[in-house]
């Protein structure tokens, strides 16, 4: 029943925003999105994005077009890459945190002689 469903929908319409000149508009959007969050970083964050993203004001020019050029879908999915990407930055970064984890030269090899 599903399949008919989806079958019965208009299959010779082309989702244009799929196509690679659309992708390619949609990367640029992205990336200059990001590029705004990584240069407005010592600002605070008063903007609200998906998956609970915090962006400045400054960068509001700049996701507007990003939500324009992507679907819905690719917006929630670069927001949660960027996010997890911050996350593992700041987690390798702080050293507090690492404090526990083995360090490379904590396994040295003892001479048996």
């Amino acid at each position: 029943m599903a399949m008919e469903t989806y079958a019965s929908r208009n299959i010779d319409k082309i989702h244009t925003d799929v196509l690679s000149h659309s992708r390619q508009a949609c990367y640029k959007a992205r990336d200059a999105f990001f590029a705004c969050l990584e240069k407005e970083s010592d600002k605070k964050p008063t903007e609200i994005g998906s998956v609970g993203l915090q962006y400045p004001a400054e960068c509001k020019k700049s996701r507007v077009e990003f939500e324009k050029n992507c679907r819905p879908a690719w917006v929630k999915h670069f927001d949660r890459l960027y996010c997890r990407d911050k996350t593992a930055q700041r987690l390798l970064e702080d050293k507090e945190i690492r404090r526990g984890l083995p360090q490379p030269y904590t396994f040295k090899p003892t001479s048996s002689s």
